[in-house]
């Protein structure tokens, strides 16, 4: 489906093309050897820029429903629910379909859950609750939603290591609801960073946008609007920080410290968006975000989809175009720069793509 967006707000659509374009550049290094750390996330507990990226993308997921759910709320339950449960399906979709790509592996042996799948999951969470729910109760849940996935990694985790790897309470159940063959297996077990259990905190990063995206559309202009938002993140961070002591901030669990602590920086770079962008009316830098903000899924999708084509296009037996092209970026630029570089290459020409759809005014949307 492609439209044109009824109305946009310029510093949130900076702030979801900064996401996807930072995410195109750590996703896609030309050789996970040479890494900057920054750039890669963090082993297992503590934070990295890096670790930012996701649930930025969730929080700008919930911006973007701010602007939508009014549209669909005047056409009653129905219309809400059917859009809900259909625009999940199909990104779920999507997520799958891309992890099974090039279909060279049986469906028993697919892993289901993942990014677009926990993307399409939070959507849904939080758009049924805030069609259907107050406000008050909302939030409610929310804090219950962080509390209780605290109390539950911590008395159902390992007795003395709730928290790590192999003693934590998200593993057991993503092996008993997915199976081992179905899960992710890049920490050297099988064990899922977007499992089951752990995309219910996920939930509260959609929150998180949708009620700031509602705050900034009412109260911009207001100065003092601009110091509650950037008093309200830097008290989540500082919360964030005492909560990490008991539980700690943790990207690959999503614990609940880790959710204040990337609501709480969204809030202050959004924050710094309006006051430059509104502010200071310095917009002339702006076009090169939007251009990625106003396709965000799509290119997400894209980016995927160029990392897989050129992984399974072979230019010699032993030789991918992915790994041909890192050696030719290696041979001149070695090292962390060189894969750097391969990242912002592939970054930038995702970005020719989305500028070529804005060009003719095609924006896509599911």
């Amino acid at each position: 489906m492609t439209e044109q967006p009824a109305k946009r707000f310029l510093p949130l659509d900076v702030f979801r093309g900064m996401t996807v374009c930072f995410m195109i550049v750590v996703n896609t290094p030309g050789t996970w050897k040479f890494v900057y750390p920054p750039l890669d996330h963090a082993k297992w507990h503590g934070f990295t820029p890096t670790d930012l990226v996701f649930p930025s993308f969730l929080f700008a997921v919930g911006n973007a429903l701010s602007f939508t759910m009014s549209k669909y709320e005047a056409k009653g339950n129905r219309a809400v629910l059917l859009k809900t449960l259909k625009r999940t399906a199909i990104i779920f979709f999507i997520g799958f379909m891309l992890l099974w790509l090039p279909f060279n592996k049986t469906l028993d042996h697919t892993r289901i859950p993942g990014v677009l799948q926990r993307i399409a999951l939070c959507y849904c969470g939080a758009s049924l609750m805030i069609h259907y729910l107050p406000r008050k109760a909302v939030i409610a849940l929310s804090v219950i939603f962080l509390l209780g996935y605290w109390a539950i990694l911590y008395f159902f985790g390992a007795p003395g290591d709730p928290y790590s790897l192999q003693g934590n309470a998200v593993l057991p159940l993503d092996r008993l609801l997915l199976g081992e063959a179905h899960m992710y297996k890049g920490e050297g077990i099988p064990f899922d960073p977007e499992g089951i259990l752990s995309t219910i905190p996920a939930v509260v990063n959609v929150i998180a946008g949708y009620y700031t995206g509602c705050f900034v559309q009412k109260h911009a202009e207001k100065n003092e609007a601009l110091g509650k938002l950037a008093g309200a993140g830097v008290a989540l961070i500082a919360l964030a920080q005492l909560w990490n002591v008991v539980f700690p901030i943790n990207k690959k669990l999503w614990t609940s410290s880790y959710v204040l602590q990337t609501v709480g920086i969204d809030l202050l770079i959004l924050v710094a968006l309006i006051a430059v962008i509104d502010r200071l009316h310095w917009v002339k830098w702006t076009e090169f975000f939007t251009v990625f903000g106003k396709n965000t899924l799509f290119i997400y999708v894209v980016s995927d989809l160029l990392v897989i084509a050129m992984l399974h296009t072979y230019v010699a037996a032993d030789t991918n175009v992915y790994r041909f092209l890192n050696e030719r970026v290696q041979s001149v630029f070695p090292g962390e720069f060189g894969s750097l570089l391969f990242g912002i290459v592939a970054m930038l020409l995702c970005w020719g793509i989305c500028k070529i759809l804005d060009w003719k005014k095609i924006y896509i949307k599911v």
